[in-house]
């Protein structure tokens, strides 16, 4: 253990004491620094200086008009452009543009065609097309730009969509903003459906009961009009007939009325005469009852009294004759009123005369059956004069009795006939004339009426065989319409049991402009950064830091020699050993100087930075034992397996591109390379700190240092022996050392 400390201390006091090695020492130790803190600065923020990428945009689009409206979305897009400062956008017609991206001034070109607003234009046809642009790249001028314009191009047709389809849907939800409020204030119609339906099922065997009828009732009312116009004849026929027969009538109730006023004065007179006669009797009575009646002219008497009588008689059967005259054509007209459907009120009033005229000729009869009981009695005189003297003036007084009363009658009825019978009849026959006149002017109008009558049946013929034509076709078309009315009736059940109309509604009358904004990112990506980093140089900072420690461990084999002076004097164990201390104290060094300017020189954002000083450290001394054991043990062999250590850590660590990403060779050695431990032991201090991680990289680091340890303890001097030869072979050649 001495010897190894004397050798430490010898290169410590050899180092201190030589200004020449001191400062080569102080260049080793600083120099990877330099190398770890370039690297991070210049990654620092690579896609935050975007906006000094130029890139060409030609604007061709001529624009186009939907639904009446001109739209150039062209236009728009480099309106916006000019605003967006992510890119350092440069507007060129094509021909420029395409010239300054072959000669690399430009990264790349989009070209917006013409056709562009109209193709997006397509939006609202049944066959709507894409609306395509050209990207032109020029990745002959940088590996990473092409995808840093990529990128660019990708967002700007994001944008562009993004816009266009916000526009669009803002529109679709505005019009289905306009149907739901239709929806709502049309609710109470939709509803009176739905129950219309409803009813119209419940109501549909009725229905077709009710057609079945009703093609029956248009067979019978057909049937009807038939006989109706089979009619018209007879009617027109009849008409005719009553005409003429009013007209007969009305000129035999003239005649009768003419016949009346002739004979009026005739029964008037033969009235006065029977009044005349019967006070004429009367007085004749009074006579002979005052008188001595000479019994001898009892006969003379008599036969007076029988000849006035007679004569009476005579005068009474003639006013019957005149009465029943006047009863028959009273007859004769009420037949014919009756055959005519006259008036109540004329029929009412022909009674009322007739029975005027009954009662007048039962009075005449019992005026005649007064005289002719009076002739009688005038033969029981003459019969009482040659029988029974003695009675003739009881018989006189009778007859006298009689007479008196008959002429009490008889002006009775000349008062009456005056007054009444005549005025009656006269007024019975005015009144059947008008009521003959209206019914001939009823039947002028039926008669004109006719016509149009005939034309009405032979219209409703015409209708009534159209609609029965029509029921028949409902009829046939009803087994369908039933079938469809209960389909639709099931569906509206079935809807409303699946949906409500309320929160269509209620969905149809979302805000437009939310609804734009929806569809304009429709999915939000919320970050959750679980172990925040906050720029792509602080990401880097782990890979590059390890990397500048084995770059100063290289650095340390190429300059410095892992022998000493006296190799006698030690053993090949002692010598590993102690070099081992002097180069792993500047690695240390180198690491510490390193992992502190990343903290306070470059502001690296680290979670935890104490333990990235540690971690450093740690990873140092591993490195440290695993190069200089390799130099030491294989000698300038040794410092080849560095280097190449070196190039298959750097692609097959995973500092820059994730594992899986690496071709499949530097995925199977990826677990064999102490880088991959210890960019993870670094990462894990700047991210956030998983302690499971962190204790296996610092086993896996450890059993790296062990191994490496065990190599140059107990095979540096078999490996020397041999390979001093090659070295030695090596130096004959004059080109190493």
């Amino acid at each position: 253990m001495k010897n190894i400390l004397r050798i430490f201390t010898k290169d410590a006091k050899n180092t201190g004491t030589n200004w020449v090695a001191l400062i080569l020492i102080g260049g080793l130790i600083l120099l990877p620094s330099l190398y770890a803190w370039f690297n991070i600065k210049a990654s620092w923020d690579p896609y935050g200086q975007t906006d000094q990428i130029p890139i060409g945009i030609v604007n061709e689009d001529t624009g186009s008009t939907l639904r009446d409206e001109d739209i150039n979305v062209g236009q728009e897009l480099v309106d916006t452009l000019k605003e967006n400062p992510s890119m350092d956008w440069q507007f060129e017609d094509k021909e420029k543009a395409m010239d300054k991206l072959e000669y690399g001034d430009y990264f790349a070109v989009i070209v917006i065609p013409e056709n562009f607003s109209s193709k997006l234009g397509t939006v609202v046809d049944d066959q709507p097309e894409k609306a395509d642009m050209e990207y032109y790249v020029n990745e002959k001028i940088n590996a990473i730009a092409p995808k840093i314009t990529d990128k660019g191009a990708s967002a700007l047709i994001d944008e562009i969509s993004s816009n266009f389809i916000s526009t669009v849907n803002g529109v679709i939800f505005e019009t289905f903003n306009d149907i739901g409020i239709e929806l709502e204030q049309d609710l109470p119609d939709i509803e009176r459906f739905e129950q219309y339906i409803f009813d119209i099922e419940e109501n549909l065997p009725e229905i077709n009961e009710l057609i079945n009828q009703s093609l029956t009732d248009a067979t019978s009312a057909e049937e009807v009009i038939n006989r109706a116009q089979s009619l018209v004849p007879e009617a027109e026929q009849v008409t005719r007939d009553g005409l003429n027969t009013i007209d007969n009538t009305t000129a035999f109730l003239n005649e009768a009325e003419d016949r009346l006023n002739e004979m009026a004065p005739q029964i008037q007179a033969d009235l006065e005469r029977v009044q005349q006669v019967a006070q004429d009797t009367n007085a004749f009575l009074k006579e002979v009852q005052s008188a001595e009646i000479d019994f001898g002219n009892g006969e003379e008497l008599t036969d007076r009294l029988d000849e006035q009588v007679a004569e009476q008689i005579e005068n009474i059967s003639s006013i019957e004759n005149t009465l029943r005259q006047v009863q028959q054509q009273q007859s004769e007209n009420k037949e014919e009123d009756n055959a005519e459907d006259s008036p109540d009120e004329g029929t009412e009033e022909s009674n009322q005369g007739s029975q005027q005229i009954e009662q007048a000729l039962e009075k005449l009869a019992t005026i005649r059956a007064g005289l002719e009981t009076a002739q009688q009695r005038s033969g029981d005189i003459r019969t009482f004069i040659e029988e029974k003297h003695a009675e003739v003036d009881g018989l006189i007084g009778d007859l006298q009795s009689i007479v008196e009363n008959t002429s009490a009658n008889i002006d009775s009825f000349i008062t009456e006939y005056n007054e009444s019978i005549e005025p009656r009849v006269l007024a019975e026959v005015a009144n059947a004339k008008t009521t003959l006149a209206e019914a001939r002017n009823i039947l002028v109008e039926i008669q004109t009426a006719i016509p149009e009558v005939e034309r009405i049946l032979s219209s409703a013929e015409t209708d009534l065989g159209e609609g029965k034509g029509l029921l028949e076709t409902v009829q046939g078309e009803f087994p369908y319409v039933n079938d469809k009315v209960n389909e639709l009736a099931d569906r509206i059940r079935e809807i409303q049991g699946e949906t409500d109309i309320g929160e269509i509604i209620e969905l149809l009358q979302n805000d437009p402009e939310a609804e734009r904004g929806f569809f304009a990112e429709p999915v939000q990506l919320n970050e959750n950064k679980v172990f925040p980093i906050e720029n792509y140089g602080s990401g880097m900072t782990p890979f590059y830091t390890v990397l500048a420690i084995w770059v100063g461990g290289l650095l340390l084999i190429s300059l410095l020699s892992t022998d000493t002076t006296n190799m006698e004097s030690y053993s090949s164990r002692q010598v590993y050993f102690g070099k081992l201390l002097t180069f792993i104290t500047i690695g240390l060094l180198q690491t510490t100087i390193v992992s502190l300017g990343d903290i306070f020189l470059l502001n690296v954002s680290m979670a935890n930075p104490i333990w990235f000083v540690v971690f450093g450290l740690l990873i140092s001394l591993v490195f440290m034992i695993i190069i200089y054991t390799l130099v030491s043990v294989f000698g300038d062999i040794g410092k080849a397996m560095v280097i190449v250590l070196l190039v298959l850590q750097i692609a097959g660590s995973g500092g820059t591109y994730p594992v899986v990403l690496l071709p499949d060779f530097f995925q199977v050695i990826h677990p064999f390379l102490p880088f991959s431990y210890a960019i993870d032991l670094l990462r894990e201090a700047v991210g956030g700190i998983v302690w499971e991680r962190v204790i296996r990289d610092i086993l896996f680091l450890s059993i790296f240092g062990i191994a490496a340890i065990v190599l140059g303890a107990f095979l540096k001097q078999p490996i020397n022996r041999q390979s001093k030869k090659i070295k030695q072979k090596s130096k004959e050649s004059g080109m190493f050392h």
